[in-house]
């Protein structure tokens, strides 16, 4: 049920507006400006959208996070009162004001981490759509946010819907997850097929539109060690009660089993919109721009185990999760660069997990890290990757 118009109005900074999470979220807001309103838009570098969306949904003020385009933003938006700021500091400053109450961290990468800690150190609640922010520093985020009484959250589909899974079982600690892919574009394919991938091939997802790092990620299967290792730290749950189930239908988003053996699952259309909602709404449940799921039409649901050998990111990143400290940040760094090389041709689909695993036997590892510690290993991460790369494309 709608709450009353009386209700206060929820103000939102959104990270990462111009991307696909981000423009979903500025849909949800239209919907329900009764309710919610953005006081904070920031983006990378797409300049024109963001200042289409701020003329649209006129925040308080705009950061672009490159430097060099503020004059350019500044020209759009001359003469509507929004403040416009550049730069990463501008950013980790802008979140912190008191006029925000939920920050949807939804910038890509490891990008999204200062920010995000900065909300979280301003006391703000926190809608969840950047994974990487807990796959590099998990321990630290979740202490931060505890220390503050922050809310975190999830908005990607699987860990939203474990979340809702959750609701009403405070008492029961589940015995396991079973987070579900979709397996990407090229499930059931053998390694020798998979050499020949091309990134326009890997950036056609079956079910959801994402963006390309995110959507690259999922034809690898690197997205769903990601998301086991954000699941580890949002749920307190421990690597061997994460399972991973290939669901190609994306129909089921997630499931939480429970010791008495009940097993609980969400189930919705493949569209981020309802999880990116729910997360500005809850506890509350309002109407939604996405389309029902007519469940007599969906089909047969089917789950199967990942072929971890074929795809062996997904292995790789699970090692990351087991060996902790920073493990899963230098594999993050490493596979943030090999992405970047992939998409613009410079080495294989395959080569991206030689990349990644030969990045981690590089990096000197931290069994507790700080955040200084985690800073450097994303920097050596990325430096030693693209070298690796380098020696690809030279090859």
């Amino acid at each position: 049920m709608e709450k009353p118009d009386s209700s206060p109005v929820k103000r939102i900074a959104i990270l990462g507006s111009t991307g696909s999470i981000g423009t979903q979220t500025v849909d949800v807001i239209k919907m329900h400006r009764h309710r919610m309103r953005a006081s904070l838009l920031v983006a990378r570098r797409n300049v024109e959208l963001l200042a289409q969306q701020a003329v649209e949904l006129r925040p308080e003020r705009v950061v672009i996070a490159d430097e060099s385009l503020h004059d350019r933003l500044a020209t759009l938006l001359r003469g509507t009162g929004i403040e416009v700021l550049s730069g990463p500091k501008a950013i980790e400053d802008a979140v912190c004001a008191e006029s925000i109450d939920v920050v949807v961290a939804a910038m890509v990468g490891f990008s999204g981490f200062g920010p995000t800690m900065a909300a979280i150190g301003a006391g703000k609640d926190i809608a969840l759509a950047n994974k990487e922010t807990l796959v590099v520093a998990g321990q630290i985020v979740m202490k931060a946010a505890r220390e503050k009484g922050v809310n975190i959250l999830p908005v990607d589909s699987e860990h939203s819907a474990i979340f809702q899974c959750l609701q009403g079982e405070h008492h029961l600690r589940p015995s396991k997850i079973l987070l579900t892919a979709s397996g990407g574009p090229f499930r059931g394919m053998d390694r020798e097929t998979l050499a020949s991938v091309t990134p326009q091939m890997a950036l056609r997802h079956p079910n959801w539109d994402m963006g390309a790092k995110v959507t690259i990620d999922s034809a690898s299967m690197m997205n769903k060690g990601l998301e086991a290792i954000e699941a580890r730290w949002l749920f307190n749950m421990p690597a061997s009660q994460i399972e991973i189930l290939v669901h190609p239908q994306s129909i089921v988003h997630s499931a939480v089993e429970f010791e008495d053996g009940a097993i609980k699952a969400q189930l919705g259309v493949p569209d981020m919109r309802i999880p990116i909602q729910y997360a500005l709404t809850y506890p509350d449940r309002i109407a939604s721009p996405a389309a029902k799921l007519d469940i007599t039409s969906c089909g047969p649901l089917t789950f199967d185990k990942p072929d971890t050998e074929t795809f062996r990111n997904l292995a790789i990143a699970l090692a990351a999760l087991d060996k902790g400290g920073n493990a899963p940040c230098a594999m993050n760094g490493a596979n943030e660069i090999a992405v970047a090389r992939f998409l613009k041709g410079d080495i294989g689909f395959l080569d991206m997990s030689d990349v990644v695993e030969r990045t981690m036997g590089q990096v000197a590892f931290a069994p507790n890290p700080s955040m200084e510690d985690l800073y450097a290993t994303d920097a050596e991460a990325r430096r030693i990757a693209t070298d690796l790369s380098d020696s690809f494309t030279k090859g």
